[in-house]
């Protein structure tokens, strides 16, 4: 009987995952998660010109990577607090590791930062425990602004800042997203935040927050949409994506 390594029988397991002889629930391989990271693993070795998820030059992509907040914890039992947020995809100029396995940070010409939350059939998440309607939208484009903070260096000079929901288009269609995404909806619930730190988050949210959302995009792309994309360059790829795709519906319904 042949030996197979730690990777090998992990890769049979996974294989097996929607099949009869499954050892584990087929979710853990076919999500969003995974399928963001099949979908951002083609684009950044394909060039896509003016699509959200184009890689500019020396730009890359990671996953589950922490962003940095600007309400992090000022003291113990601090109760106006929240944790770092994790990004299911980024994609841009930054290094990874400074300070955590996980955390981001720009690096000093950094000219393109994405941030990318990936759906199937949840909606986004409705805030954190200490601001119970400070949503996941609004979150991620507050730790966004927070990043070039932590930088120094001024959103005004990349040429791509954005956030961005993927889900399916039925989702999208049905409006799940809309009042999340919506760009006055976003802007109400980070002042609301900043004013609940009286006046102590008034520079950050001027000086930080405003810019980085004046340059910012913010919106929804669905997976069919990034599918078809793909198959304009290549069919095979769409083809396997889609499949893909086709049992993350069937398994997360």
């Amino acid at each position: 009987m042949p030996r197979f390594g730690p990777i090998e029988r992990i890769c049979m397991m996974l294989e097996s995952c929607a099949t009869e002889s499954s050892l584990f629930p087929p979710t853990l391989l076919y999500n969003e998660g995974w399928l963001l990271r099949l979908v951002l693993d083609w684009f950044s070795t394909h060039s896509v010109t003016e699509h959200p998820l184009n890689f500019p030059e020396n730009a890359r992509w990671f996953s589950e990577a922490l962003l940095p907040s600007a309400f992090l914890e000022r003291h113990k039992g601090d109760q106006l607090a929240e944790s770092w947020t994790h990004a299911d995809g980024v994609v841009g100029h930054f290094l990874v590791g400074n300070g955590s396995k996980a955390g981001l940070s720009l690096l000093p010409r950094a000219t393109h930062f994405v941030v990318l939350e990936a759906k199937m059939f949840s909606c986004l998440s409705t805030g954190v425990k200490n601001a119970k309607y400070y949503d996941q939208a609004a979150r991620n484009v507050a730790c966004i602004a927070e990043v070039f903070h932590r930088a120094d260096l001024s959103p005004q000079t990349a040429t791509q800042v954005g956030f961005y929901v993927l889900a399916p288009h039925s989702q999208i269609e049905r409006g799940v997203f809309s009042e999340a995404m919506n760009h006055g909806s976003i802007q109400r619930k980070i002042e609301r935040r900043v004013r609940e730190y009286a006046g102590a988050k008034d520079q950050w949210y001027s000086e930080w927050f405003q810019p980085t959302y004046q340059k910012m995009e913010v919106g929804t792309v669905s997976w069919e949409e990034l599918i078809a994309a793909i198959g304009k360059q290549e069919s095979a790829s769409a083809d396997s994506i889609e499949r893909f795709y086709r049992r993350c519906i069937e398994f997360n319904q």
